[in-house]
């Protein structure tokens, strides 16, 4: 009888992938030639019930207000700006008192504005 022919080779099996490295540990220097991580952006410190005490900062109403009378306009951007500030920074009062401000003065704004255009049109 004649020998059986040698059954084929399988092929080798490939290499197991590297085991992923543990995390450094926090503060820590990152390894050497590991990839520099992305500075993580601070966590909110307000909890939701704090963020339902925003003021307005009525931001519609000031562009209007810088379009129809800038002179009021550009002093509500500011008070709109210390309004959102003041959220930002847990200060409430000074919030709301911002907020108060920057509601009249935007009102007024727009109210000055109209009157010229209504006399400008009423009479020229």
């Amino acid at each position: 009888m004649a020998p059986k022919p040698p059954a084929p080779r399988a092929p080798p099996a490939p290499a197991a992938p590297p085991a992923p490295a543990a995390p450094p540990a926090p503060g820590a220097p990152p390894a050497p030639g590991a990839p520099e991580q992305a500075p993580k952006a601070p966590e909110p410190t307000q909890t939701p019930e704090e963020l339902a005490f925003y003021a307005p900062n009525y931001l519609c109403l000031t562009i209007l207000a810088v379009i129809f009378f800038p002179p009021l306009g550009f002093a509500a951007i500011y008070y709109s700006y210390q309004t959102t500030k003041a959220n930002q920074n847990s200060e409430w009062e000074e919030a709301y008192s911002n907020s108060g401000i920057t509601g009249w003065l935007d009102a007024f704004a727009i109210i000055i504005g109209l009157g010229f255009i209504f006399a400008y049109a009423l009479f020229l």
